[in-house]
């Protein structure tokens, strides 16, 4: 029977509302406190949510709304050179799901409040205090709050990884702007259909949506990383500009820019992944998410194994003696998964923002990964299959 009785989450994104879902569900009661004064309405742009995500998500109740508001794909496809090839897909699984972030967000939310849990917004974390009762957090408006544990769901840019170790990795920029629209204009395919785009210059996909519009989403090269507020202080007419000399001559790619009206066009941010994280936890301090484990986008996998993690903690939690022995627990069921799938990501991000040498070596790079994709069981299966075995105790040797 574990000591812990009362958590503070710090973080309303994904991993924080099903954090304190999962901790509820195991016993233990939650509060989630988020620096945004609001909701995040705005905030990013289209995540999917993997089969394994959509499991985890059921544990806690939260997976039909979070299915209600996203796009299901039930087929995909990778394009090259004007190349398009439709890829098999894993038997037995449901449909990938694509949701706007914010979106998201709302339903996760809205899950957390309808089960009890308490939000709290416009309380930035500046300080963590630690003794042998519990843990203090300090917020920058003046106040504070107090648990048996401190969990750090507070995004790629974490306050609470920093405070755990003041020498942790910091984000890793990917060398590519994110970029979203809604293309008054459809493309061939049937609803529901995503493709995979490399063009001759930068990354895409695109996807038919029932509405008979496309959408639509670029991994931009860019050398030097912008935060959200600079992105989106350049004018709409001047990103559109950078964009159709990228996708100019790229078949349907140069057509859909062609047609994004300029207040339709999402700037999205500058993207990152996360590096290996050498300390998860210290004391009663611990990270969960993308606070910890933040793969490239190319996964397809960063909010499914962000909602994992939120679970697995929570069953450790309830099924260790201590914080210190739940968190061990913790690290060592899911590193090596989160890590193994943040290195294959890594190597397809490499052909999004290509150099001289990779551009070169494209069409060879293509190939090969065009066989890896069209193994789904053997290079996808283990990521999309996997689900957090909530009903069973955390095995005795994690």
């Amino acid at each position: 029977m574990t000591k812990v009785r009362t958590a503070i989450v710090i973080g309303g994104g994904i991993a924080g509302p099903v954090t304190a879902l999962g901790l509820r569900k195991a016993g233990i009661e939650a509060a989630v406190f988020e620096a945004y004064p609001s909701t995040a309405d705005g905030v990013g742009g289209s995540i999917a949510i993997a089969p394994n995500g959509q499991a985890a998500l059921e544990v806690v109740g939260a997976r039909e709304a979070v299915t209600a508001a996203a796009l299901p794909v039930r087929r995909t496809a990778m394009s090259f050179g004007g190349r398009k090839v439709g890829l098999p897909q894993l038997e037995g699984l449901p449909a990938l799901r694509l949701v706007r972030r914010a979106d998201l967000y709302r339903a996760l939310r809205d899950v957390a409040l309808d089960h009890g849990v308490r939000i709290e917004h416009g309380r930035r974390l500046v300080a963590a205090e630690q003794d042998a009762t519990g843990v203090t957090a300090r917020f920058a408006d003046g106040s504070t709050a107090t648990a048996d544990i401190l969990i750090g769901a507070d995004g790629i840019h974490s306050t609470v990884r920093t405070l755990i170790d003041p020498d942790a990795p910091g984000p890793g920029y990917t060398g590519t702007l994110g970029f979203e629209a809604v293309v008054d204009r459809p493309v061939p395919g049937e609803p529901g259909t995503m493709v995979f785009a490399f063009g001759r210059k930068a990354y895409y996909l695109y996807w038919s949506r029932p509405d008979g519009r496309t959408g639509w989403g670029a991994n931009l090269p860019q050398d030097e990383p912008m935060t959200l507020a600079e992105a989106r202080a350049v004018p709409a007419e001047k990103w559109l500009d950078r964009l159709r000399e990228a996708y100019g001559d790229d078949d349907p790619g140069g057509e859909l820019v062609r047609h994004i009206d300029p207040g339709d066009l999402q700037v999205t941010g500058s993207l990152h992944i996360m590096p290996s994280v050498p300390r998860w936890h210290r004391g009663r301090m611990v990270l969960v998410g993308d606070a910890v484990h933040a793969p490239s986008n190319s996964s397809g996998q960063g909010a499914s194994l962000a909602v994992e993690s939120a679970l697995e903690l929570a069953r450790c939690l309830r099924d260790r003696p201590d914080a210190q022995a739940a968190f061990a627990a913790y690290e060592r069921l899911r590193r090596p998964r989160v890590e193994r799938i943040a290195a294959r990501a890594a190597k397809v991000n490499r052909l999004k923002a290509p150099g001289p040498v990779t551009s070169a070596l494209m069409p060879l790079l293509m190939r090969v990964m065009t066989k890896t994709v069209l193994t789904p069981e053997k290079n996808l299966g283990p990521e999309q299959r996997y689900r957090v075995e909530w009903d069973l105790p955390v095995p005795a040797g994690a």
